[in-house]
């Protein structure tokens, strides 16, 4: 969202024919609008949510920010990107103070004790960055699974600036937070196990997972001359350290899709090794964007398979584009995965 102070803080890269005045009010009001519309269950911001050299208040920014999310009272979640730190709050005391805001539902860190699925030895104590965490979308009401998890979300802090023999370069998912994350797929190993058993046992046992960070991993570049669902319209500004991130998430077996934040006139999403990666584009006013062409978020939808007598696990996950334009114009929907594969005859 890039968010500075509110009505005082002006818009970048808009037409002035669009607005008599434009400023961190038409990003709230685009919030709103999208949560009115959709009517999500959940809402996820990947970094930057507020531009710290535009505002000398950063728990101010955040409460403005964050605002509709908490009018909506819904679940929500973030993590941070490059820009939250520069103001008056370090990166763990701007996620210590998103983590108790109104029905947020972000972690600091995910705590040792709440690993519990993790493979007993093998939990990562002392992760890099400040809001990693993993929260588990529980089974309908009334099912077999209304207690167990039919999909993960995973947070990772992507850093913000670093500097590597001598170069400044943008920051990276660091090999503990990918220790961690193998620790805690491990630990879902064993549900497959549990599920065994059931009457009407999900045909995805292991539930399928989604992963929210700021920084795109380098691997994006290749999708320049791929095949993509929107517009590739800026370089992929990533890191010069490749940390493994694709190669973990590959070996984790369940991640689905991965959604980045970071390069705002980037609204596509690309396959790289099975797995979709996807930009949202630039949703607020404040962060740099393209003239004309208006700012969107990105919607994502899970559904449930309907079983002979409950609800079971996760079939299907597709997602689209909202522009923030008179109609909120839907554009680029697809699926991302699904539980049956369709097979064309020929």
């Amino acid at each position: 969202m890039h968010y500075g102070t509110g009505m005082l803080t002006r818009c970048r890269d808009v037409l002035a024919s669009e607005f008599d005045y434009c400023s961190d009010l038409n990003t709230t009001r685009f919030l709103k609008r999208i949560i009115q519309s959709e009517k999500p269950d959940f809402i996820a911001f990947t970094g930057d949510n507020i531009f710290g050299p535009s505002t000398h208040d950063a728990a101010e920014s955040l409460l403005r920010a964050f605002g509709p999310a908490m009018d909506s009272g819904l679940p929500w979640a973030a993590v941070l990107g490059n820009h939250d730190q520069e103001s008056t709050m370090t990166r763990e005391e701007l996620m210590s103070f998103i983590s108790l805001m109104d029905y947020s539902v972000s972690q600091t860190n995910q705590p040792v004790d709440d690993l519990s699925s993790a493979a007993e030895g093998d939990v990562t104590k002392n992760i890099d960055g400040f809001g990693n965490y993993n929260l588990r979308v529980y089974g309908a009401p009334g099912s077999h699974l209304a207690n167990r998890s039919v999909l993960n979300l995973f947070f990772l802090d992507s850093g913000d600036r670093e500097v590597v023999q001598g170069i400044r370069t943008y920051g990276w998912i660091k090999e503990s937070q990918l220790r961690w994350l193998r620790s805690v797929s491990k630990g879902y190993q064993g549900q497959r196990q549990d599920n065994n058993h059931l009457e009407e046992a999900s045909v995805c046992a292991i539930p399928p997972a989604m992963v929210f960070f700021h920084i795109p991993i380098p691997e994006i570049q290749q999708l320049y001359n791929q095949q993509i669902v929107g517009k590739f319209q800026q370089r992929v500004s990533c890191s010069s350290m490749n940390s493994g991130v694709l190669k973990t998430i590959i070996s984790m077996g369940v991640v689905k899709a991965v959604f980045v934040g970071h390069d705002h006139t980037n609204d596509f999403c690309g396959n790289l090794e099975g797995i979709w990666f996807c930009y949202g584009g630039g949703f607020g006013y404040h962060g740099y964007g393209k003239a004309g062409w208006p700012r969107r978020a990105r919607i994502i939808l899970a559904e449930l398979e309907k079983g002979e007598k409950s609800w079971m696990g996760v079939e299907r996950i597709s997602t689209w584009k909202r522009l923030d334009d008179e109609k909120l114009s839907k554009l680029d929907e697809q699926v991302l995965w699904q539980s049956h594969p369709s097979f064309k005859m020929t």
